[in-house]
């Protein structure tokens, strides 16, 4: 019988928690509902700017989409990653390749997003590539979520 030991979190999920605490001490030291909005998606472009470029071209056109789609969701960080949410509740995130050295980015979807089909659907999705097929189902998706 062999036994399995608890690893403990990774350096790549450590990083992530930190960056979510100083997100959230961030976004609580800000001022107005305006200022705090502004200042949040300042951060998402600037996270944005900090990519790689394949990450970033990616993440540049998911913002873009998201923003053009559902203009109600509001830009902020979550674990260092643009996401973007409804009444602040995480609707949809773009989690870059690099963040956890995974091979593909992730245009994820949190309970809040109105994906239900049936008894199971997808939430994540893999992205390699931006193009005309990509970027159309992303809209569709980002206006489903929020319909």
């Amino acid at each position: 019988m062999s036994s399995t030991t608890y690893e403990g979190f990774s350096a790549e999920e450590k990083a992530a928690m930190k960056e979510h605490a100083q997100d959230m001490k961030k976004a609580a030291r800000r001022g107005s509902a305006a200022d705090k909005a502004a200042a949040a998606e300042q951060d998402v472009v600037e996270k944005i700017a900090e990519m790689s470029d394949d990450d970033r071209a990616l993440a540049e056109r998911v913002h873009a989409i998201v923003k053009a789609n559902a203009p109600m969701l509001a830009p902020k960080l979550w674990y260092g990653q643009p996401a973007y949410a409804l009444d602040g509740k995480i609707v949809c995130f773009f989690q870059a390749a690099a963040k956890f050295k995974t091979r593909y980015a992730t245009l994820g979807f949190n309970e809040e997003a109105k994906l239900d089909d049936g008894a199971m659907w997808a939430t994540a999705f893999a992205l390699t590539e931006m193009t005309a097929a990509v970027e159309k189902r992303i809209a569709a998706l980002v206006k489903q979520a929020v319909s």
